[in-house]
């Protein structure tokens, strides 16, 4: 246990954490892109290195963390994300600025996160969701600050009724929070901003 609490974390942890930043703002920036992501962190399962790795370079002390079952369920991922990025972990979503999601088709309504106030927006919670793939699920049409006509996106798992529920969370701005996938082959972020809806056929 001890092992695996210590390793596989951020080898270079300044310039690993820079490089994951980057692509972090990257996809913020451009709704629907992928980044890639090199395979920096060794995370005990269920946790995914996408998600450890995005985890690593935005959690810290100051930032509670909630786990959905699969993950809360896990001695080695919680004590693996203490060690290597000092993170608290919250009891309850709606204490959390982070939550990272194994098994995003089984999460509770994204209402039920911290959605921030209307004079502190920024107090709401980022959702970590790890996917199978960014091309594999439903198509996503997407649309809002970023993207210049419209973008695409397929991820696959998706929370059930995630459009409709995406609706609601628009209807908050500039409260809401905001989602990166965490796929294999890299990230993809979809901010409060984004407006989605289901590709036709």
């Amino acid at each position: 246990m001890i092992d695996q609490t210590v390793d596989g974390g951020f080898e270079n942890p300044v310039f690993d954490a820079q490089t994951v930043f980057r692509a972090v703002m990257d996809a913020v920036a451009r709704p629907g892109t992928v980044r890639p992501l090199p395979g920096f962190a060794r995370p005990p399962a269920p946790l995914s290195p996408a998600a450890a790795a995005v985890a690593l370079t935005l959690c810290d002390h100051d930032t509670p963390v909630w786990l959905d079952p699969p993950l809360q369920a896990s001695q080695a991922v919680r004590s693996w994300l203490g060690f290597h990025s000092g993170a608290p972990l919250a009891d309850r979503p709606t204490e959390a600025h982070f939550a990272i999601v194994a098994n995003p088709a089984e999460l509770i309504a994204l209402e039920n996160f911290a959605q921030g106030t209307q004079e502190y927006p920024d107090r709401s919670a980022t959702l970590v969701l790890q996917v199978a793939g960014l091309s594999s699920g439903p198509g996503l049409l997407l649309e809002g600050p970023g993207i210049e006509t419209t973008a695409t996106i397929s991820p696959s798992p998706l929370p059930r009724h995630f459009v409709e529920q995406w609706k609601q969370n628009n209807q908050r701005f500039p409260r809401g929070i905001d989602v990166v996938l965490a796929a294999p082959d890299g990230i993809a972020c979809l901010p409060r901003t984004t407006r989605i809806k289901m590709m036709e056929g």
